[in-house]
């Protein structure tokens, strides 16, 4: 028997590699697999049965002697081998592993109104999730392996008839040059494949919820499902998509144009508040009303520190207690970002370290982050929000309009993807302005983003609605 011979030879430093032998009508059968990755009950219950009434193996996929690497592949993805003394073929059975977790609602998407079931560990489950929500054959899944150890397997998903041709070539281009020892998550997908290594702001979007993908889809926009992982990327993306969650569209559109257009004041108050504050109070004192002045000063008067310093130190104690609620338990994190946030800044008051004001303002800016519903892009307010504290405090308002006007020039530079990525500002495309701080009435969005010049422009519903229906 070659076969078990050259298996043992390769994998028997494996302790979790199973031979059974077994006697199948006088004829000796091996069946070989990982333990782990294939369950004992389902090798008795379902395969033994299974070749004592299927003698011939027509149904199998076999592998000769020259594919014996090709076979050990198998194995490490959860196949079984059954190696017969009197063939000279190895055959391949589908396996089936222990559980993996559940569909769940995802833990980092909350919704209200929309879809409840999220992405799991499982590339096979994720890609079903996607094509029960869009069951059409223009949906096309691309499925290659990345990572010349892990070999984990990739997914790219577009819609054939709607997707740019040169964008999908594009994003498939920079998927064939990666070039990694291994592929554990999605995150290293997209580092490798994003246009601007050092910008601060996220070039690629990722979700959990199958139904935001498909409308990503469904916009001319690619998803890439990486094996091992629930988080799903979206490319290309635009700045303004960093604002928008599932809800908006699961709402009225009043409704959902007043969430996303607080979202966007959100994000303006998260990066600038601490900057503002700092430059009024250091250099421009006369542009503060009389009455908020005396207040700010009297609640000043026994810090010690310059105001731009006070800053400093309460956003690294907050960014600080938002990490470790992040590391710890779930349960103690909340309890400890809460709790310890309060206690610090009464404590920090009573101590004359730092002024009631600046609580307060650093308070209100982590509560405008937190609002943000693309985690990625809070982090990058977040970072942004130290240099501009010290532009404002050594330049005052000059250093803080310097400093806005760079962040405003990266984005009007920046691409993702061939495709810019602070669009349909810049370069403006006004009938796409309905679907961005704002959202308009479903009726009205009949066209899909002029920027990503989709084979097909139009959606369904570009027929009149009348009212009253």
């Amino acid at each position: 028997m070659i076969w078990v011979e050259e298996l043992r030879k390769h994998l028997s430093q494996n302790s979790d590699m199973t031979f059974r032998p077994i006697i199948v009508n006088g004829s000796i059968m091996t069946l070989v697999y990982i333990a782990g990755l294939v369950e004992d009950s389902y090798v008795q219950e379902k395969i033994i049965p299974k070749l004592f009434h299927d003698e011939s193996f027509d149904t199998f996929e076999a592998f000769d002697k020259t594919q014996l690497d090709e076979a050990i592949e198998a194995l490490f993805y959860g196949f079984i081998l059954v190696v017969s003394e009197t063939s000279s073929f190895a055959y391949q059975v589908n396996g089936q592993g222990m559980q993996g977790r559940s569909i769940q609602e995802p833990s980092s998407e909350n919704t209200v109104r929309g879809p409840r079931d999220g992405f799991v560990e499982s590339i096979s489950t994720n890609l079903s999730l996607i094509r029960r929500r869009y069951p059409s054959r223009h949906l096309q899944v691309r499925i290659s392996k990345k990572g010349t150890r892990t070999q984990t397997k990739v997914a790219l998903i577009y819609i054939d008839d709607i997707v740019n041709p040169e964008l999908l070539q594009e994003v498939q281009r920079r998927l064939d040059t990666m070039d990694v020892d291994e592929v554990l998550d999605s995150g290293t997908v997209e580092q490798w494949i994003e246009d601007s290594w050092y910008s601060p702001f996220p070039q690629a979007q990722y979700t959990e919820q199958p139904a935001r993908v498909v409308a990503a889809l469904s916009e001319g926009r690619m998803a890439i499902v990486v094996d091992g992982t629930p988080i799903v990327l979206l490319v290309p993306v635009t700045f303004s998509m960093l604002f928008q969650a599932m809800d908006d569209y699961s709402e009225r559109w009043m409704v959902g144009s007043a969430i996303r257009l607080i979202r966007f004041i959100a994000g303006f108050i998260a990066l600038m508040l601490p900057s503002l504050y700092i430059a009024l109070l250091s250099f421009h004192p006369g542009m503060v009303p009389t009455g908020l002045t005396l207040s700010i000063a009297a609640g000043r008067a026994d810090v010690p520190f310059p105001s731009i310093m006070e800053a400093i130190m309460m956003e690294a104690t907050l960014e600080m207690l938002r990490e470790a609620g992040l590391r710890l338990p779930r349960f103690i994190g909340q309890t400890i970002g809460i709790v310890g946030g309060l206690v610090i800044g009464q404590s920090a008051v009573e101590a004359g370290i730092v002024s009631p004001a600046m609580v307060v303002v650093v308070a209100l800016t982590a509560i405008c982050s937190f609002l943000l519903p693309a985690y990625n892009a809070a982090i990058a307010i977040r970072l942004l929000r130290f240099p501009l504290m010290f532009l404002s405090g050594t330049l005052g308002l000059l250093g803080l309009i310097l400093g806005l006007m760079a962040i405003a020039a990266h984005l009007v530079s920046l691409k993702s993807f061939g495709i810019n990525y602070f669009s349909p500002f810049a370069p403006y495309h006004i009938r796409d302005w309905k679907d961005t701080a704002i959202r308009a009435p479903l009726p009205l969005l009949k066209t899909r983003p002029a920027v990503l010049q989709t084979l097909d422009g139009k959606r369904a519903n570009n027929t009149k609605r009348k009212k009253g229906w």
